[in-house]
């Protein structure tokens, strides 16, 4: 292996990731990984990341230009071993200066090109733009890293190369755990289910809360929600209207592990829509398991095939809101069985997906990629 002189990794992430979100989790721990491994990581991120909330789009847009000048200027001075770069439409800048200084580079890419169109409906009328930037990265990269087995076909046939890697999502085993690490917020009713993660339609929120209205859906079981995003509005009105129904808002992610700890079961009701069918395996599953607490989610690549496979939770049709009442009502009424396919869901994390773990894949490709093994 290389020695650490010849370690240094910039990491490029325009998406301003903020504590308790997925993509945080992911940043920053796979940095911490690659560290322990000797690995010299600086991270380039917009500054308003560390702000409460977002600048309007211009201010973004001179945010996501100054960054990148600033890491290029460093590549320049051949600071840098490789580059690592969480994909992003606007990332090219990098990208094309990177080929021609001839700088490796490993490109993340998290979900297909709908992932833009569905977060922000107006850039659908520029698709002949950014559809082509997007696959320019991927064809430029000397590696390509993806989360699930689907979404690496669907990057190959893009890329129109084979250097595409399957590295999952992880979870901190020791931060989500079993054992109870405190009481859980004050006003949640216990027994209850739980969703946190961000309000957004392909999450399959409305389905969500068109199957607590089921008959299905048991009398006494609550539903707790945690998390902000577009469909925040429907989530408080749907809260005010029932008593079953707990909206939290945004929680600190340390107030995330006891919350799952107390819990019946986790809820990841994702739509069959063409983000989603690309395989998905979503952060928030591997915590729930994590804590010794099955799931119940939708039939899609990735995360339904880990349930599956190590029967800890319970696999619903997309878009089913009497299927996903059912099978909460299962889970509350067999509570050995709950436990039983809790701790087969803790032992898979611990045994095959920690963020360390993560790191040691990603670590390896960077040796092999950098020629230092």
């Amino acid at each position: 292996m290389g020695t650490a002189t010849n370690r240094k990794l910039a990491y490029l992430c325009l998406q301003a990731t903020r504590e308790g979100q997925a993509s945080f989790a992911h940043v920053h721990e796979i940095i911490k990984g690659l560290r322990k491994r000797g690995w010299q990581v600086d991270l380039y991120e917009p500054a308003y990341a560390r702000l409460p909330r977002e600048p309007r789009p211009i201010i973004k847009l001179l945010h996501f230009v100054g960054v990148q000048l600033q890491l290029l200027r460093m590549v320049r001075a051949r600071q840098y071993t490789a580059v690592y770069i969480r994909h992003h439409p606007l990332d090219p800048i990098t990208i094309a200066a990177l080929r021609l200084l001839k700088i490796p580079l490993i490109l993340e890419v998290n979900g297909p090109y709908e992932d833009l169109y569905l977060a922000f409906p107006w850039a659908r009328a520029f698709r002949w733009l950014w559809t082509p930037l997007m696959r320019y990265g991927m064809r430029q990269a000397d590696a390509v890293v993806t989360v699930t087995e689907p979404l690496v076909r669907w990057a190959q046939q893009e890329a129109g190369h084979s250097r595409v890697f399957l590295i999952s999502n992880g979870v901190d085993a020791q931060l989500f755990r079993p054992e109870v690490s405190s009481p859980p917020p004050p006003g949640v009713r216990q027994p209850y289910t739980l969703f946190f993660g961000v309000l957004a339609r392909w999450q399959g929120i409305e389905k969500l809360l068109e199957a607590i209205q089921h008959p299905d859906w048991p009398e006494s079981l609550h539903l707790v929600i945690a998390g902000d995003g577009a469909l925040r509005r429907e989530v408080e009105q749907a809260a005010r209207r029932s008593t079953r129904i707990l909206y939290l808002g945004k929680l600190p992610y340390s107030q995330i592990p006891s919350l799952i700890q107390h819990s019946v079961c986790g809820l990841a009701p994702m739509g069959s829509i063409e983000r989603n069918c690309t395989g998905v395996m979503p952060l928030k599953v591997f915590e729930t398991l994590a804590c010794g607490v099955p799931v119940v989610v939708s039939d899609l690549p990735g995360m339904a095939d880990l349930v599956r496979q190590h029967h800890c939770g319970i696999v619903v049709p997309p878009g089913d809101s009497k299927q996903l009442a059912s099978a909460v009502r299962y889970l509350l009424e067999h509570p050995e069985e709950r436990a039983a396919m809790g701790k087969n869901g803790r032992q898979v994390v611990e045994r095959e997906h920690s963020w360390d773990a993560r790191a040691e894949a990603t670590h390896r490709l960077l040796c092999e990629i950098c020629k230092l093994c």
